[in-house]
């Protein structure tokens, strides 16, 4: 029996049902906000740092789950002309996750310290620590990283055939 490459796994599951909670949460708040601030001249102060606190775990949480399924944005034509040579294309696949691992951790150390700072200061109306919009970021090129660590330990090769057109 061959896996059926449609069906989605309990992570990426997971993963989608967490953006669709975030999107549809984001959805209500905005659209009562503008019918209360339109229709009865008053609105819900709260709508629009929620909203933008779920925006920004709904961006970390996609882009943490894009990179496993080879989503993220990639200049396929310049490793794909290496196909036919293995050794330079096993370099550069490692090149590549190297640069993935180093981005990651300069972003989570920003990251860090912002979340660091915000533990102190609290959002205006909702009263939330600040740290918690920072945090995504954080959490997000850790798992990144560690995604890429695995590959370049496992010396998993490039998706050059993901479906999408030639960058």
């Amino acid at each position: 029996m061959t896996p059926n490459p449609t069906r989605e796994s309990g992570l990426q599951r997971l993963t989608h049902g967490l953006m669709a909670a975030c999107l549809g949460v984001m959805a209500v708040a905005v659209f009562v906000n503008v019918v209360l601030r339109y229709g009865f001249g008053s609105g819900v102060a709260a709508s629009e740092e929620l909203s933008r606190l779920l925006f920004v775990w709904m961006v970390f949480i996609g882009a943490t789950a894009a990179y496993p399924a080879g989503e993220h944005m990639a200049f396929t034509s310049l490793v794909g002309a290496l196909r036919d040579r293995p050794l330079a294309m096993a370099l550069a696949t490692a090149v590549i996750r190297l640069l993935v691992i180093g981005g990651c951790a300069l972003i989570a150390w920003g990251a860090w310290l912002q979340v660091v700072v915000g533990l102190d200061s609290h959002s205006v109306v909702l009263g939330y620590p600040t740290a918690l919009l920072p945090l995504p970021a954080f959490l997000c090129t850790l798992a990144i990283g560690v995604m890429a660590l695995l590959q370049l330990i496992k010396r998993t090769p490039l998706d050059l055939d993901h479906g999408a057109e030639v960058e």
